[in-house]
């Protein structure tokens, strides 16, 4: 059979089977039935066989066991799969329902906004009637008051009168629908900023809730609520395994019936188990509030400090603050959306306890736990405080301890937690493990255990109790979800990997406090530095001493250092070098000479008659 045919077979085995709970009274989701069909067929005592292709008789007999299943009135276990289904269809991860519900406010104002990106308005009465629903969109999408109070459209359009007057529309109407679209989302955030400013200052602010103090006081009211159910529940749980523990092996079957009080254990479990999810996300956003109620109030003071008491203030500076705040305005409205949707499941998981009272009174319950000591999850796993495995019992396995493991609270523990030896040799009796015995790694996944011979029997034939665990689990389908069995049945996925599908992938972060110390010179040493086993060393070398003699040796001495130490240095001296030419040559010219007669022996009757005589010899005769 091909897939396509298997699911077409499928489709119609659900939809017969809720035709039959119809027709008994019962309306039951198809998202139920699919599940109990795949217990039945999970179930190996129902004698199907998932390998071989259904027969007509067998489509008639999985019909019949579902509809008897899905018609029992008074069975826990199908009490514990609604619970986990509704928890399936109606849980998501903050980030994921925060995505959802802004898409869905965004789709139901979708046509409000195309009724204004898409009016082509022209006369001055046209123009009005934009402007109407240009208010009407901004005050519908920051849910601050009603369209139709008319103090909230008044101070609503006050505020967006300042900052788009009715001029403005022409413009607006000239721009493509994108950009008027972002447009209305500015001019949202805006007023929003505007009108929370007012509020804050005393000037305004009709319509419009103190979200932060409602939060205060909403948050510790609901984490009050969960304490009180997780308690109550707590409470039977204890009871219950005090029973069932005290059952096991004895004749108070008369008074009770050990399986449905098992399946009422499994219930009561799957109850706080889904519970802690809820008050983990309530948890959550107490430190959200904390943290958006303190960049509230440095926003609104920034703002106060950029206003003061200005006539006019630039929009450059003003408009992003007003935006910021808006934004954190609509985180605190996100905050009471979430927390208004986390208690509504809370109370929706209360109608899935009511078999517990009617199965199992109070008054006999507490006449046969007259003698017995009921001990909380807290008490069994003091009572073995300080008891742990020996690693070195079981050197082929590995063994994690929380003092020597940083991430052991983040590690993936098996079966949520329960000790698995428990489980599979205590026909699903569900016991605490206990870390500090120590946790067990086999095949990549952790498991904890509430004794330390649990744990040593556990571990001699881990795969062995592992099946066991299996095999139960298709007995009790509830068991699936709960024990986080998902690798082991692909075919239903648990609540929990949705909000924390990392968890995977942890690996454990072991730390361990440790010194070293090492002896100084523990044998003389005999190190002959000079030694080279590598012939080419040996020839750098040489020739790095070869060709130091042709360097020179410099030295100097300052003013820093004279006096200070002595200096030498020594150099090759440099060699005598003379030269020689072939012959002496030399030239000489001759002295100039001249003499000059007729000076002396005349008076003032006779001139004077001088004669200059050359006297200076020819070159030649030189």
């Amino acid at each position: 059979m091909s897939h396509t045919q298997a699911e077409s077979v499928i489709k119609n085995i659900i939809r017969e089977i809720a035709q039959e709970c119809a027709a008994k009274g019962h309306t039951v989701s198809e998202t139920m039935i699919a599940f109990v069909v795949k217990a039945i067929v999970l179930d190996p005592r129902n004698g199907f066989n998932v390998d071989r292709t259904l027969t007509k008789d067998d489509v008639q007999k999985l019909i019949k066991l579902c509809v008897d299943r899905l018609l029992d009135t008074k069975s826990p276990s199908l009490e514990t799969i609604k619970m986990q289904v509704y928890f399936d269809m109606n849980y998501t991860t903050r980030g994921e329902f925060l995505d959802e519900h802004h898409h869905v406010l965004e789709s139901r104002l979708a046509p409000v906004s195309r009724e204004i990106t898409d009016s082509r308005a022209r006369t001055g009465e046209e123009l009005e009637s934009l402007y109407r629903k240009i208010v009407s969109y901004v005050l519908l999408r920051s849910g601050l008051g009603s369209p139709t109070d008319i103090k909230v459209v008044r101070e609503a359009t006050a505020a967006l009168q300042s900052v788009f007057p009715h001029t403005e529309l022409g413009t607006f109407l000239s721009l493509v629908k994108k950009d008027k679209e972002r447009q209305l989302k500015e001019l949202t955030m805006i007023v929003t900023g505007i009108r929370l400013f007012n509020k804050d200052c005393g000037k305004g602010g009709e319509g419009i809730d103190d979200l932060p103090t409602i939060l205060k006081e909403a948050i510790p009211a609901t984490t009050r609520h969960i304490d009180s159910e997780l308690q109550s529940t707590r409470d039977m749980i204890y009871k219950y395994t005090a029973l069932i523990e005290d059952m096991d092996g004895k004749q108070k079957v008369n008074l009770l019936n050990l399986t449905q009080l098992k399946e009422s254990l499994f219930n009561a479990r799957q109850h706080e188990a889904l519970l802690n999810i809820i008050l983990s996300d309530v948890l959550t956003c107490a430190q959200q509030l904390e943290m958006m109620d303190e960049q509230y109030g440095a926003q609104m003071e920034q703002l106060k400090s950029t206003v003061q008491l200005k006539a006019a203030v630039p929009t450059a500076q003003v408009y992003p603050l007003f935006i910021a705040l808006s934004k954190l305005w609509n985180s605190f409205q996100d905050e009471i959306v979430l927390l208004s949707v986390l208690s509504n499941m809370i109370a929706n998981l209360q109608p899935f306890l009511g078999l517990h009272e009617e199965l199992f009174p109070a008054h006999v319950i507490q006449s046969l736990l007259s003698d017995l000591t009921v001990k909380s999850d807290e008490e069994r796993i003091k009572e073995t405080t300080g008891i742990r495995v020996d690693p070195m019992d079981f050197r082929t396995q590995e063994w994690y301890f929380p003092e020597t493991t940083a991430n052991y609270d983040r590690l993936p523990i098996q079966y949520h937690g329960f000790c698995g030896f428990t489980i599979a040799t205590r026909d699903g009796l569900l016991l605490p493990g206990n870390p500090g015995i120590g946790i067990l790694k086999h095949r990549d996944r952790y498991y904890l255990f509430s004794s330390k011979e649990a744990a040593y029997k556990f571990a001699q034939d881990p795969d062995h109790y592992i099946n066991l665990i299996g095999e139960k689990a298709k007995q009790c389908a509830e068991l699936i979800q709960l024990l986080e069995l998902h690798q082991q049945f692909s075919s239903i996925t648990p609540y929990s990997q949705a909000q924390a599908a990392e968890r995977l992938l942890m690996k454990p972060i072991t730390k361990c406090n440790s010194s070293t110390q090492t002896d100084t010179h523990i044998v003389e040493t005999n190190i002959v530095k000079s030694y080279e086993w590598n012939e080419w060393e040996l020839r750098r070398k040489a020739i790095k001493l070869t060709n130091l003699r042709k360097k020179v040796t410099h030295s100097m001495q300052t003013h820093g250092s004279h006096m200070r130490r002595d200096n030498f240095s020594q150099v090759y001296l440099p060699k005598q070098v003379a030269t020689q030419t072939k012959h002496d040559n030399t030239s000489n010219v001759p002295k100039p000479q001249i003499f000059l007669s007729g000076l002396r022996g005349c008076g003032l009757s006779k001139p004077t008659n001088m004669v200059k005589v050359n006297l200076t010899r020819d070159v030649e005769e030189s």
